[in-house]
């Protein structure tokens, strides 16, 4: 899941240099955190949270297929 968290955030970013993506299992769950430049980080969330809403739907069906829950933390 943390290429799928990139690859996404990296397209959608000015500085794609300065995109970090951390990824912790806890049992069952995967926690992906996400960080970008301050500058970028409207851009990820979006308008009213739409983008990170999408991010965390792609990575909701990349985790059914696995059989694991996904957390996206934005930061």
């Amino acid at each position: 899941m943390k290429p799928l968290v990139e690859y996404i955030a990296r397209s959608l970013v000015d500085d794609p240099e300065a995109v970090q993506v951390h990824q912790r299992d806890a049992g069952r769950t995967t926690i992906v955190e996400l960080t970008v430049g301050p500058e970028d980080t409207g851009k990820v969330i979006g308008r009213e949270g739409r983008v990170a809403k999408a991010l965390r739907a792609l990575l909701l069906v990349a985790a059914n297929r696995q059989r694991r829950r996904v957390i996206l933390e934005i930061g």
